[in-house]
């Protein structure tokens, strides 16, 4: 029998802030969390501009309670203080009462810590303890330990889309019975295999990015982890549970156009939405705001505004991109960006798509670029990863 999917918890940390609290502060009063790279030693330190979290290993490791020589890297850490906020904020004492789980997604997994000892590895097995938490199951595994978790764990890579598909494979195992309440959601730190990866891709900017204008330079990397709870119906009901949102509608759609790039007319993210309303029941016209991919990459954002028209019509909402704030977080941008769509339906904002300027040439579509107050009912979030990879995740209030 399908079952409703509710959203009762939700934890993040980020470039402009430490928890939902601080986060959404940053979202309306325009303050992003862009700056040089401070965290790591790098020859882009001075080139290229992040959404880095100005906590070092050792602060993190403290606020988690972990010894020093602890092997949790940082992806993994991050991921726990995200998870272990949303579990609190749902108000869940005993994490193993109901039949529960864990989806976390990551691209970079355990890369931070590997590199570390990279060199030192090939001629000693004395970091071999370290180079374990490498892969990215070792992360999820790593936060259900602090959770306390004791029933399915599992891991999702989809590049910037992980996690979105994360959170949508939670709400389809509480809908079809399999679990009744979900941990799901996504974290990625900062490494120089990231940075030396996306500049070898040529689509790094050295200013701040600006999604959306037809003179963006490329995207600004970040990290941030957030995780949300989603619960049964029947679990809300039996302990009256405080609903912040529900999980509505979902998509996923791979074009297969290209390894690192979607196709010009957007037909994985047209895919994904349509599949999302139709889940839903929801119509295009029913969207009051749309938390947009917005990577300000000239690819991404041509081929994402393009689906929207192809989505929306002549009827497009009101849309921006976060990732200005944050830089884009790789397989955790689902995720914040998911917390960000329901802080928007509760408080009635549309945030603002920082640094835009001018209008792209292709299309006649503009972002929102100021803070909006409105009345949202219906929030699409998109998600797209390389190859055409791509989620949309729909809430709503009620």
């Amino acid at each position: 029998m399908s079952r409703g999917v509710a959203i009762t918890g939700m934890g993040i940390i980020s470039s402009i802030g430490n928890s939902v609290e601080e986060n959404f502060n940053a979202l309306i009063q325009s303050k992003p969390g862009i700056t040089v790279i401070e965290n790591i030693t790098t020859v882009h330190k001075n080139v290229i501009k992040v959404g880095e979290i100005k906590k070092t290993n050792g602060q993190l490791a403290a606020e988690l309670g972990l010894a020093a020589d602890n092997n949790y890297s940082r992806t993994a850490m991050l991921g726990a203080i995200a998870a272990k906020q949303a579990v609190n904020n749902a108000g869940i004492t005993d994490i193993n009462e109901f039949n529960t789980g864990l989806i976390s997604a990551t691209s970079v997994g355990g890369m931070d810590m590997t590199e570390r000892f990279f060199y030192d590895y090939a001629e000693s097995d004395e970091h071999r303890r370290y180079i374990l938490s490498h892969d990215a199951g070792d992360v999820a595994h790593k936060i259900a330990d602090q959770l306390g978790l004791k029933g399915l764990v599992t891991t999702i890579s989809t590049a910037c889309s992980s996690a979105a598909n994360a959170i949508m494979l939670g709400a389809r195992l509480i809908k079809n019975g399999k679990l009744d309440r979900v941990i799901v959601g996504g974290t990625d730190a900062l490494s120089k295999f990231t940075i030396n990866g996306f500049k070898t891709l040529m689509i790094l900017s050295d200013t701040y990015n600006t999604p959306f204008d037809n003179d963006r330079k490329g995207l600004n990397l970040g990290e941030a982890a957030a995780f949300l709870v989603l619960e049964s119906d029947a679990v809300v009901k039996q302990q009256n549970k405080k609903v912040l949102a529900y999980l509505s509608g979902y998509g996923n759609a791979n074009d297969a156009y290209h390894q690192t790039a979607s196709s010009e007319n957007g037909d994985g993210a047209f895919l994904s939405m349509e599949k999302a309303f139709k889940i839903s029941g929801l119509a295009p016209s029913d969207i009051d705001y749309i938390n947009a991919h917005g990577t300000a990459t000239p690819n991404n954002d041509l081929s994402e505004g393009r689906a929207i028209i192809r989505a929306f019509g002549n009827n497009v909402p009101e849309f921006s991109s976060t990732k200005p704030f944050t830089g884009h977080t790789l397989a955790a941008a689902a995720a914040i960006e998911a917390v960000y769509s329901v802080l928007a339906l509760q408080n009635g904002v549309v945030y603002p798509n920082l640094n835009f300027k001018t209008p792209m040439e292709e299309f006649d579509i503009v972002p929102q670029t100021e803070l909006k107050e409105k009345e949202i009912n219906h929030v699409l979030s998109n998600s797209f990863g390389f190859g055409g990879n791509c989620s949309t995740l729909l809430f709503s209030k009620s």
